[in-house]
């Protein structure tokens, strides 16, 4: 993929987030504004938590790529971190987190920002790098995108990724009690296109400029880590779902792996 036609996506996606900012404002600002007012709150699940407590983070400076609104990498802030930065392409997500610091009075930088193209004044600033739900789909390269996990780290570094696992992307949806069903090949290479977009919030469909996701295999994610001089230290796969899209699939006699959690560090050459 050339480099137009890697920020053409991204360009596409930063102004369906924004389209798509209100209707999350509406649905869930004004209850993480109130959780966030609690001295401490945390956001996060058991395994980031735990995942995160074994990698040191307290002190540790955090920076998570396409962080939405913030409420994560402010959650690691209140855990005890040091610095901690989050990027996001979509202004208006960037602003609902900087209110979210604001009423919690949690001192983060949130940056409006293609993640392909984060300054250069941030790199080698970061002992940990934060990879949450979502994020993968939305990188139309990963070599890159973990080209980039790599510049931020400083030497000896660690990625920490909690993400939905690629095999749901074979699977449609569908609605609570629908078997699965496979629509799609596991090593599909064609970008997704959608202008109607699950709210993962309300379940409800909702209209937006065209918005595009990427299917990556476990070897592409594998791949583009060691690539990078990435080692891997942790890897797990759960059956619970984190996407909000497929937790009826956790109910199936047959499980599925939902989602992985996975750590790799930063080798030394």
């Amino acid at each position: 993929m050339s480099a137009d036609d890697l920020f053409d996506y991204t360009d596409a996606n930063r102004q369906a987030w924004n389209a798509l900012e209100p209707r999350h404002r509406e649905s869930r600002f004004e209850i993480l504004a109130e959780s966030f007012a609690k001295p401490g709150y945390n956001y996060l699940g058991e395994v980031e938590r735990t995942l995160l407590k074994d990698l040191g983070v307290q002190g540790k400076d955090v920076v998570q790529l396409a962080c939405n609104n913030g409420r994560e990498i402010l959650s690691i802030r209140n855990m005890g971190a040091g610095r901690c930065v989050g990027f996001d392409i979509s202004d208006g997500f960037i602003e609902q987190g900087q209110r979210l610091a604001e009423i919690g009075n949690i001192e983060v930088e949130l940056v409006a920002c293609d993640i392909y193209r984060i300054p250069d004044e941030y790199h080698t600033q970061f002992d940990i790098v934060f990879v949450s739900v979502g994020a993968l789909m939305l990188m139309p390269e990963l070599p890159p995108f973990f080209a980039v996990a790599r510049q931020l780290l400083r030497g000896g570094g660690r990625i920490f990724m909690y993400e939905r696992h690629p095999v749901l992307d074979m699977y449609h949806w569908g609605d609570k009690g629908d078997p699965p069903t496979i629509t799609e090949s596991y090593f599909r290479k064609e970008p997704f296109m959608r202008t109607e977009i699950c709210d993962y919030w309300t379940g409800k469909a909702v209209e937006s400029p065209p918005m595009y996701t990427f299917h990556h295999t476990l070897g592409d994610i594998f791949g583009g880590l060691m690539g990078n001089g990435f080692v891997l230290e942790h890897f797990q796969e759960y059956q619970h779902d984190i996407s909000e899209m497929f937790a009826h699939f956790a109910e199936l006699k047959f499980k599925l792996p939902l989602c992985y959690s996975l750590v790799a560090r930063l080798g030394d050459g």
